[in-house]
């Protein structure tokens, strides 16, 4: 029977080891990017993104948990607006600030996670111009640090907050191609 014990713990303790090791030799840097094509001028699509309080209408996380608390502060939008909530398990509670803000081109944005993870990235927003329309891209970049990386040995976070992106730049086509 101890013998039995022992050979469990053996093989318990080699899995953690593999565990560790392969969350060990993933990225330290995550890196999200999805893109759209939407039939509508940039200068259309640019307040929904600047503004925090126009992120109701398009933000798929803003409908995870529609009892979550959300605090606007800093300018009304654009640079130095600032976008914090507190929600369940399927949010969980951070902070935004828009650093940068390029009319009607680009915003930079400071995210930071506090539950169930800490975590600290830059989210971007770039509309270009194509022809009829604005190729719009939303990136989310920042280091993965090690309960990120054993976290990647489980889950793909990539296609996980991907389809996320996904469904927030459909919900961005669908209102500004009405």
């Amino acid at each position: 029977m101890f013998e039995v014990i022992v050979i469990m713990a053996v093989i318990l303790a080699i899995a953690i080891a593999a565990v560790f090791v392969l969350a060990a030799t993933k990225s330290n840097t995550l890196r999200v990017q999805r893109s759209v094509s939407i039939k509508a001028a940039p200068e259309r699509i640019f307040p929904l993104i600047s503004d925090f309080h126009q992120w109701l209408t398009w933000s798929p996380y803003e409908q995870k948990d529609p009892a979550m608390k959300r605090t606007y502060g800093g300018a009304a939008s654009g640079k130095g607006a600032t976008y914090a909530w507190d929600g369940d398990k399927n949010v969980g509670s951070g902070r935004m600030e828009i650093l940068e803000a390029v009319p009607p081109s680009k915003i930079v944005i400071k995210l930071d996670f506090f539950k169930p993870f800490e975590g600290h990235n830059t989210a971007e927003f770039t509309m270009l111009p194509q022809g009829d329309g604005t190729d719009v891209t939303w990136v989310m970049h920042g280091p993965a640090n090690f309960m990120s990386r054993l976290i990647q040995v489980f889950m793909n976070l990539d296609r996980m907050i991907g389809r996320d992106f996904e469904a927030g730049l459909a919900n961005l086509k669908k209102i500004t191609e009405k």
